[in-house]
């Protein structure tokens, strides 16, 4: 589990398919105190760590997180990513709960605002919206923000100058597609209530994409 506060940028230095699975390597600063077997967000995915040395590590991803990414379309060398070691039960919380289990990617449509940013994303799919409230939090990228408002396609978030130096989230551009996890009190509120959203892939932003 974690918070959603990006401790290091990784830059990706290979990335490879071995048989049903597909095993990373990227280089960053926090390399050297990762161990076997501990657990790292990527860009919002949770990965366990199989290698490390003093520069670089290892981690391994099955199918279902290669394709539910955004690692499938644009992870190959040089890719910068957002990287979070998982909790510990005393530390604080500053962040929110975020599972590192993505639900699906967004593209970003615009961002607004000239020193503290609002950022648009529209959902490949609808259905990941259900999970989003304004002034609720929202993992995108690994990275807890604020939503600002949320409506019927697309969604948007607050961002400080201080994330956007500290993240990926600086060099994003419009189009580019980001991770997203919802909150997980949200997903257990609508799976309760039985709450039910349009689940369409085409929207004209995303035609608009292609």
């Amino acid at each position: 589990m974690f918070t959603g506060l990006v401790e290091a940028i990784g830059t990706v230095k290979s990335f490879s398919r071995k048989g049903t699975y597909y095993t990373l390597t990227v280089e960053a600063g926090i390399s050297g105190g990762l161990s076997l077997g501990q657990s790292v967000s990527v860009s919002g995915a949770c990965l366990t760590v199989t290698r490390n040395d003093s520069r670089t590590f290892d981690v391994e991803m099955m199918q279902e997180t290669f394709s539910r990414t955004w690692f499938g379309r644009g992870l190959r060398p040089g890719t910068r990513v957002n990287l979070e070691r998982a909790m510990r039960l005393t530390d604080r919380l500053d962040g929110h709960l975020v599972l590192g289990h993505v639900d699906g990617v967004a593209a970003l449509r615009e961002i607004r605002g000239t020193d503290t940013k609002e950022a648009v994303f529209v959902p490949e799919n609808r259905e990941l919206l259900r999970g989003i409230v304004e002034k609720g939090s929202v993992a995108v990228d690994g990275i807890s923000l604020t939503v600002i408002d949320a409506g019927s396609e697309s969604f948007s978030v607050g961002i400080i100058p201080a994330t956007l130096a500290a993240t990926t989230l600086g060099g994003l551009r419009a189009g580019g597609v980001v991770n997203i996890e919802t909150d997980i009190l949200g997903k257990y509120v609508a799976r309760l209530t039985g709450f039910e959203a349009g689940a369409v892939k085409d929207s004209d932003y995303w035609r608009s994409l292609l």
